[in-house]
C-alpha cells in the first residue's frame, strides 16, 4: 500500500456523489469531504452530483466533459455500489476507486455475499429470501429476527422483531417484492476495515459502535449528531479482536473486494458467538466515519486516505 500510495499516477480526479438512492444526502457529504481532502493532497477536482431520475441518464455525457483522469466513487447505496455505475466507468474506459462490479454486485448481494463468507470459514447468521407479503402475513421464522432488504445499506427499512413478538412486522410498499429474513444476532456491533493494494491488504482496528440510548445502530445513530460514540480500538476478550480482523480479511478477499471494505460484526458477550453481518464495499468517507477513523488510527490522514484510493483506482477495460 505504501508503494501504491508513494506513486502519484493522476493529478485529476472527479468525485461522484449523490445520486438516486436513500442514502443520497449522505453520499454528498461523503463526496464532498472526499473533494476537501484530495484538494488538500494536491490533486484538481472535480464534484459530479450523479443525479435523480432522468439526469441519471446525461452521467456519461457529463464525466467525458469533465476530463478525469479517475474517477472517485463515494456514492451510496445500490446505483453507486451495485455494480451499475462500476460497470458504465468500465465501459468509457475510466479508472474508480473502490470495488469493481463483480465484488460490488455480490456484496450489495446480502444474502448471496452471507454464502460466499460461511463457505470461506466466516461466521454468518442463519437467514433466507422470502416474498414481501409472506413475511408481513405471518413469522418467517421464530422471534427474534430481523427483516431487510436484501440489497440495501446503512440500516435502511430494517425491521426487528423482539422475541415474543405476536405478530410479524408491518411492511410498507416501500420495501422490496423480496426481503432477507435473518436470525438476530444480539451483542455489542463491531466493525473492521480492510485495506490495501492487491497483496498487501490488511485489517485496520476494531471499533466498538456504541448507539445513543443503547438502541441498536440503526440510521439516525449513524448519521445524527450524538447518535453514536466510536470506542477505537474496543475493549474486547482475548482472541476476539484478531478474530474480527482475520474475517474482516477473509471476507475482502473472498467477495474480490479491491483497494477497501468494512465488515460489521455482531459479538455477544454472554455466549462468545460472533457473527459477521455484511461486508460493505464503500464505506461512508466523511473524517468522522468509522474507516477514516480506523485509518488515522493506524498512522493514516483522512486526506492520505483518499489519495490511496484515487492511486489504488483501477480499470478492467
Amino acid at each position: 500500500m505504501r508503494r501504491a500510495m508513494a506513486e502519484r499516477r493522476f493529478s485529476r480526479v472527479a468525485i461522484l456523489m449523490g445520486g438516486p438512492s436513500a442514502e443520497r444526502e449522505v453520499s454528498l457529504s461523503s463526496g464532498r469531504e472526499c473533494a476537501a481532502a484530495l484538494r488538500e493532497a494536491g490533486y484538481d477536482v472535480v464534484e459530479i452530483d450523479a443525479g435523480q431520475g432522468t439526469d441519471v441518464r446525461t452521467l456519461p455525457d457529463r464525466l467525458r466533459a469533465a476530463r478525469p483522469e479517475v474517477v472517485f466513487n463515494a456514492l451510496h447505496g445500490p446505483f453507486g455500489e451495485g455494480g451499475a455505475v462500476q460497470g458504465m466507468l468500465e465501459v468509457l474506459g475510466l479508472p474508480y476507486t473502490h470495488s469493481g462490479v463483480a465484488a460490488s454486485a455480490l456484496a450489495m448481494d446480502k444474502q448471496r455475499a452471507k454464502t460466499v463468507l460461511a463457505a470461506a470459514g466466516v461466521p454468518v447468521p442463519t437467514g433466507r429470501i422470502v416474498p414481501r407479503a409472506e413475511a408481513a402475513a405471518a413469522h418467517a421464522m421464530p422471534p427474534p429476527y430481523v427483516v431487510k432488504p436484501n440489497a440495501e445499506g446503512s440500516s435502511v427499512g430494517v425491521h426487528i422483531v423482539p422475541e415474543g413478538a405476536n405478530r410479524p412486522p408491518a411492511l410498507g410498499p416501500e420495501m422490496p417484492g423480496e426481503v432477507l429474513v435473518e436470525a438476530f444476532a444480539p451483542g455489542r456491533e463491531l466493525t473492521v476495515s480492510a485495506i490495501g493494494a492487491p497483496g498487501e491488504e490488511r485489517a485496520l482496528a476494531v471499533t466498538d459502535i456504541l448507539s445513543a440510548g443503547g438502541g441498536w445502530y440503526d440510521y439516525a445513530a449513524k448519521y445524527e449528531t450524538g447518535g453514536s460514540r466510536h470506542v477505537l480500538p474496543a475493549d474486547l476478550p482475548s482472541g476476539i479482536a484478531e478474530a474480527c480482523r482475520a474475517h474482516a480479511l477473509t471476507a475482502h478477499r473472498a467477495l474480490g473486494c479491491r483497494s477497501l471494505s468494512r465488515t460489521d460484526f455482531r459479538f455477544d458477550d454472554a455466549t462468545g458467538a460472533l457473527l459477521a453481518l455484511e461486508t460493505n464495499t464503500q464505506p461512508g468517507m466523511t473524517p468522522t466515519s468509522l474507516t477514516p477513523e480506523q485509518a488515522l488510527h493506524d498512522g493514516m490522514s483522512f486526506p492520505a486516505l483518499c489519495a490511496f484510493l484515487a492511486e489504488d483506482a483501477s480499470c478492467d477495460r
